[in-house]
């Protein structure tokens, strides 16, 4: 359970002090790691006797424990600031090297000749993977036609695998913490016989023996949230690589839908 959790479940078992210090550390949750026991104490206005046997009773052996469940947490994907306050100069250079990664692994390009070649294409994104998965897709567009996204508002996933079949592709987008389920679309997804591409962060490598192409793309950074720049690079390189694959017919289609931009006045000049 999360430490939040914990403090909820034995709430009622907690003495007067150690009540004061579990308010304390709930008031402090989202940067509870930039502290100190003994500052906690201080804050709490308890003794660090107090604190510690607190985090007995939540079931920590010490403070150090409590530091290593939020790293946990953050791990898992869930918004948490474990490590003070972030230095933005290690991360730009972190983000670099994350993108670096992405971007020059050969599956890539494997996964782009197959979105290139697919009859029909369904692209697919739930919850921040979706933004990713409507980038992918409005790129993807430009150079090729029969490019779906879902799932939309109001729409489930099983009418939007019966109509692919084999020589058609769906591109999975699956980036931590994704829904339940994730697994039984997945083998729906290759039943149909279409090829079958995941580009998700490594949390989902348990999934990447269900499909057909594995995309491995970072997204953890030393930042309360994750970071989706290297996985909006990978979305770039591949769109930009499918336009490369399919070549004249794919200018020309580039050059129809701007035509038709100026026509509608959709795009500033």
């Amino acid at each position: 359970m999360r430490i939040d959790e914990r403090i909820a479940r034995h709430h009622g078992e907690l003495s007067p002090q150690e009540r004061k210090a579990a308010a304390t550390l709930l008031e402090h949750l989202d940067d509870l790691a930039t502290y100190r026991a003994a500052e906690l104490a201080v804050l709490a206005g308890v003794s660090k006797a107090t604190m510690s046997r607190l985090f007995r009773s939540l079931g920590f052996a010490d403070f150090d424990e409590v530091r290593e469940h939020l790293r946990a947490l953050r791990t898992a994907g869930e918004p948490r600031r474990v490590d003070g306050s972030p230095d933005l100069a290690v991360h730009a250079t972190a983000e670099g090297d994350a993108i670096a990664r992405a971007v020059q692994q050969p599956a890539l390009l494997d996964a782009a000749r197959v979105l290139g070649a697919a009859g029909r294409l369904l692209v697919v994104g739930w919850r921040n993977s979706h933004p990713v998965a409507l980038h992918l897709r409005q790129q993807l567009v430009q150079a090729r036609s029969s490019v779906t996204l879902a799932p939309l508002p109001g729409q489930v996933m099983g009418e939007e695998l019966a109509d692919l079949g084999p020589g058609d592709a769906v591109v999975v987008l699956g980036f931590r913490r994704r829904p339940r389920g994730f697994a039984e679309f997945l083998e729906a997804a290759c039943a149909t016989g279409a090829t079958v591409v995941l580009v998700a962060d490594p949390t989902a490598l348990p999934h990447a023996g269900r499909v057909d192409l594995w995309v491995e793309c970072p997204v953890q950074s030393g930042l309360a949230f994750d970071s989706y720049a290297a996985a909006m690079s990978v979305v770039s390189v591949l769109a930009d690589a499918v336009l490369s694959q399919r070549g004249r017919p794919a200018r020309e289609r580039v050059g129809s839908i701007s035509r038709t931009y100026d026509v509608l006045g959709e795009v500033e000049g």
